[in-house]
């Protein structure tokens, strides 16, 4: 292995002094690397250090819960300000802790190491969740011993964006805390669509089935006279009592939990859907989509 090593290292200096230009930019992408490893490092670190610090290390837009015990607290992630804000009117305070988060968290699918870390958002879900993750050399990806939620329920607006902004967490998830799928700690929850009201009946509608069923019977000789339609695009249409009534009370919410059923197909549709190749992408949105305008 010597003498190949010497030769290799020879016919390297050779090549790197004959063409200047690439040996610029390799030194340019060793350089990059090493920094990256080092700013990464730093705030994986600044991540630890802030998850243990109890309280007074947690984000400053978390209204936590009173309650203790993780086995019965939750916690939203909410889509922005304004719902986030709905949401901490409407929550029992007992048990529910809400973490709105701004705009849309950083793509982890594209973006590097030390970036992700040094996102506010991201840092903000680490410190307020309560977990660490391991070092480089660390195997364990993910500690889950001081894990403050065991319900961790994403909730988004009901339009596009809405679903963006929820995979781009699920792909932060499965890519950075994996383990929190797994355990069965991670949901979805579903605001209604619709609300539908006549005189003074009202009734929410979370599909377009439903929304056409009850229309029909509100209607009675089949007219729509009379009959309110609202379509909730955004959570912020909806006021303190309508989000806890049909999103957020455990005795009628309906949550979707999140799972993986085969981990290499979900690698694969993780990185052609939020990843740098297009067409892969483009030619499954063209025969999963279901309407061309998804957002009418």
């Amino acid at each position: 292995m010597g003498v190949v090593d010497q030769l290799a290292s020879e016919l390297l200096s050779y090549y790197l002094e004959e063409h200047p230009k690439e040996a610029r930019t390799i030194v340019n992408k060793v350089i990059l690397a090493a920094t990256a490893r080092h700013a990464a490092r730093k705030a994986r670190e600044l991540v630890q250090r802030k998850g243990v610090l109890g309280g007074a290390g947690l984000p400053g837009k978390l209204a936590d819960c009173s309650e203790s015990d993780p086995s019965l607290c939750e916690i939203y992630l909410v889509e922005g300000d304004s719902a986030g804000g709905t949401a901490k009117q409407g929550r029992d305070r007992k048990f529910q802790a809400i973490l709105p988060l701004r705009g849309k968290i950083l793509n982890v699918e594209k973006a590097m190491a030390y970036k992700i870390f040094d996102s506010e958002e991201i840092k903000n879900m680490f410190t307020a969740l309560g977990v660490t993750i391991g070092t480089e050399e660390d195997t364990k990806a993910l500690n889950l011993e001081k894990l403050r939620y065991h319900k961790i329920i994403i909730i988004t607006d009901a339009d596009v964006d809405g679903s963006h902004i929820a995979t781009l967490i699920l792909t932060f998830f499965f890519r950075y805390m994996k383990e929190l799928i797994e355990n069965g700690y991670v949901y979805i929850a579903t605001p209604p669509l619709y609300l539908i009201k006549k005189g003074t009946k009202q009734e929410y509608c979370w599909t377009e089935e439903e929304r056409i069923r009850i229309i029909a019977e509100y209607s009675g000789n089949g007219k729509e006279s009379g009959v309110h339609l609202q379509r909730y695009k955004g959570l912020g249409e909806m006021n303190a009592e309508q989000l806890w009534s049909t999103t957020m009370d455990p005795q009628f919410r309906t949550l979707r939990q999140v799972t993986i059923e085969n981990g290499t197909e979900a690698d694969r549709i993780f990185s052609m859907l939020m990843g740098d190749d297009v067409p892969p992408r483009r030619e499954f949105i063209e025969k999963n989509a279901k309407y061309a305008n998804i957002d009418a």
